[in-house]
């Protein structure tokens, strides 16, 4: 038997039960992993709420990092990996395809793995796929401080990008600053759509990366000059309704997309070509990660209301393996 997070129902934080479960059993072509850390991800509050529905029950999360200890020759026990799209990964252990893991390079821990994978290769497909950000562009970025918006904007401005991004406090402006946005917009205080205007001398942006959705997507599109780019890749506030296509004509003619994460790592040459691109800006010094907090796994449901709460900035981990919890334990005291 082996610990994991369940959902019997959809709903708040509260669903999201401690358990003992079966511990899974590896087909043709998996292996099987031990969690040190699990990542938490907006895609795993959908999952709890609703939004994107589940068969139930389930154990929530796609994210996380470990220890092969069932393997084989590619992959033998002992070797440390990373994953971003295997669902059942607030639990001890996981049994998932091979073709699935990506290998951790030697200066990077599983807990650094955990921290980047999945919201990094976000932010890469983003700005090098949905749309392909050049030097000399404007974007603006909604959620600079969190976990996609800080290492979208250090990519960004990598490439030469004006980036302008918004927050809600001045706490997350200073982290957003941090990490390299030219213009920093407060929107609880300031329209973001009159800043952006005022930025960019009246042009309006070349993209809008927007993770807030329902809030947000009718200012992103009055923000872009005509024939740029909306990337809606998040509803953190909400669905978006369906828009007019003749919308998008009269604001400029305008290009829309709604980019999900699987499409993009649908194939092992696709994920590790992702994957390399992150591990080689993480070397690089390119990315600088941002943990805001690691909490036991039995505090799944605190993670999901902090990460909801939008105080949060930065990664959010659920520490797992014996080894992980003592370390979280040490640097708690």
């Amino acid at each position: 038997m082996m610990q994991a997070i369940q959902l019997f129902s959809q709903g708040g934080p509260d669903v999201l039960k401690l358990t003992e479960v079966a511990m899974p059993q590896i087909k043709d072509g998996e292996v099987l992993v031990q969690l040190d850390y699990a990542g938490i991800n907006y895609a795993d509050v959908y999952q709890r709420n609703g939004q994107n529905p589940a068969s139930l029950p389930c154990i929530p999360g796609a994210e996380g990092a470990g220890t092969v200890i069932e393997g084989n020759d590619i992959l033998p026990p002992g070797t440390r990996v990373a994953w971003l799209s295997q669902p059942g990964s607030y639990a001890e252990y996981l049994a998932i395809p091979a073709w699935k893991l990506i290998v951790l390079p030697e200066y990077l821990s599983t807990r650094e793995a955990a921290a980047a994978i999945l919201q990094a290769v976000t932010a890469q497909y983003l700005c090098e796929t949905s749309y392909r950000a050049q030097a000399g562009d404007t974007a603006l970025v909604h959620a600079g401080a969190g976990g996609v918006g800080l290492l979208l904007t250090q990519i960004l401005k990598h490439k030469g990008v004006k980036v302008i991004s918004t927050v809600s406090t001045a706490e997350k402006a200073r982290l957003s600053q941090t990490a390299g946005a030219d213009h920093v917009v407060m929107y609880a205080e300031t329209d973001f759509i009159s800043a952006v205007k005022d930025i960019t001398q009246q042009r309006g942006v070349h993209v809008v990366y927007d993770s807030v959705g329902l809030d947000t997507y009718q200012g992103s599109m009055a923000s872009l000059r005509p024939l740029g780019s909306l990337v809606l890749f998040g509803q953190s506030s909400g669905n978006v309704p369906p828009i007019d296509p003749m919308q998008l004509c009269r604001q400029g003619s305008l290009f829309l997309t709604r980019p999900t994460l699987a499409h993009h790592v649908a194939d092992a040459d696709s994920l590790q070509y992702r994957s390399q691109r992150v591990f080689t800006w993480l070397c690089e010094g390119i990315l600088d990660l941002r943990i805001h907090q690691i909490y036991p796994l039995e505090q799944a449901a605190q993670a999901h209301a902090d990460l909801e709460s939008r105080n949060t900035t930065g990664k959010l981990l659920l520490a797992i393996s014996e080894t992980a919890c003592n370390s979280l334990t040490r640097e708690q005291t």
